[in-house]
């Protein structure tokens, strides 16, 4: 049977397989950053925990239309997700949000080694 821990341990080897291929991985971090429905969930929850049931009313869009957003914002690692009987609970992952803050300045470093040549940072 399927339960929290479960679908948790399944998400980190997901987010493991992704870390393996840095691009896609990368790219999953900011496809989470640009939505304007998945930024105005992210404020939402700097104020802290919120239900499901909150981020629906608060974000006014359908609940299959939440639940696709979440998904990219749980994959991506910069929010977790935990369950308490019917509910899902999300907020803000610290690591992921540092994560992110880091791959961002990793990205837009630019790196010039002995020989004034350009490297790959990433």
């Amino acid at each position: 049977m399927l339960n929290m821990d479960n679908i948790s341990n399944i998400l980190d080897m997901k987010r493991q397989i992704f870390i393996d291929n840095k691009h896609l991985y990368n790219a999953r971090v900011f496809k989470a950053l640009c939505d304007e429905t998945r930024l105005m969930v992210l404020s939402l929850l700097q104020s802290g925990e919120k239900c499901a049931c909150v981020l629906l009313e608060k974000v006014n869009v359908g609940q299959s239309t939440l639940s696709h957003h979440m998904k990219i914002l749980v994959d991506s690692g910069i929010v977790k997700a935990r369950k308490d009987g019917k509910w899902i609970y999300y907020s803000i992952s610290t690591a992921g949000s540092e994560n992110a803050a880091q791959l961002l300045q990793k990205l837009t470093t630019v790196s010039v080694d002995k020989t004034n040549t350009i490297k790959e940072v990433c």
